[in-house]
């Protein structure tokens, strides 16, 4: 382990990050720690568990997947997928679902979520055992903060946004984990294994979740360490000064990893290359330590 830990310190002062990594067999009881237990900012990642509310709920036949609702300028926030969308959408939850999970889409989230609701995505989490792991709403209610904490008239206020300080954003809430949707590496493994083992719901439920994951979009973080041999289901997550990224690598013999890599950056910049690669890199070099 501390030749493990010495390459992914590397990895990460590579690329001038701080990192923190949980790796495991889904499988068997290898794994790799590096800061696994330490409590980090979600970001985008906080979707997996709505994600699984959805697919048993739906599996439970307590909600219809094609039940459909409205994505409504009050759920916009001008970024990707219906959040930019010009008009209201009309999508089935099951769509709703897809849209947030493949390209990170914030309004169908928060649609999404207020019908799962949000006290059962915890009751769920309680009772899969994943204490630490906490949502303090949605996007809304994220994005929310630090519009109240910077003084802004919203998210589109660019004169007010460009008056912002860099102090000012590191001491927002939305980039505390003690403060915001948090939880640790070793509890987003923990779920995501349960889903691929058919323990964090019904077969039907956790197969579906399975799928949707599949699906993500982005190739910039753990899969641009792996070539096409290996299936790769995860979901990214972007804050200043935040990045990360969760899931599950499928290798052509039958074995199978969860990877959860958190990285906090000094840069508050959108795109940050060397910081991207570092998490498929830290996965790559926690994976080839079991994978013998």
């Amino acid at each position: 382990m501390a030749d493990v830990s010495s390459a992914l310190r590397e990895v990460f002062e590579e690329a001038d990050v701080e990192g923190f990594v949980h790796v495991r067999e889904v499988d068997g009881d290898a794994e790799v720690c590096y800061g696994a237990d330490d409590p980090v900012v979600l970001a985008s990642v906080f979707k997996l568990p709505i994600l699984l509310e959805y697919t048993r709920q739906a599996a439970a036949g307590t909600l219809e997947r094609t039940e459909r609702l409205t994505v409504s300028a009050a759920d916009k926030d001008g970024g990707i997928g219906t959040s930019g969308c010009a008009d209201d959408v009309s999508l089935t939850l099951r769509d709703l679902a897809h849209f947030m999970m493949t390209m990170s889409d914030n309004a169908a989230t928060d649609v999404l979520l207020r019908r799962v609701g949000l006290d059962n995505v915890h009751a769920t989490l309680r009772e899969l055992g994943l204490e630490r792991t906490r949502l303090i709403g949605g996007c809304a209610e994220l994005l929310g903060s630090v519009v109240t904490e910077l003084g802004l008239a919203g998210l589109d206020d660019e004169e007010g946004l460009a008056k912002v300080g860099q102090e000012q954003i590191r001491d927002l809430a939305i980039r505390d984990p003690e403060r915001t949707t948090s939880s640790t590496p070793r509890e987003i493994t923990t779920l995501l294994s349960q889903i691929w083992r058919d323990e964090a719901g019904s077969p039907e439920a956790c197969a579906e979740a399975r799928k949707i994951l599949g699906n993500q979009i982005w190739p910039h973080r753990l899969s641009s360490a792996f070539g096409d041999e290996v299936k790769i289901s995860a979901k990214t997550g972007t804050l200043w000064g935040v990045r990360n990224e969760a899931g599950v690598l499928e290798y052509p013999d039958g074995r199978r990893y969860a990877a959860a890599v958190f990285l906090r950056t000094p840069s508050f910049a959108l795109r940050l290359p060397r910081a991207d690669a570092a998490i498929g890199r830290a996965a790559q070099v926690a994976i080839e330590h079991i994978h013998k």
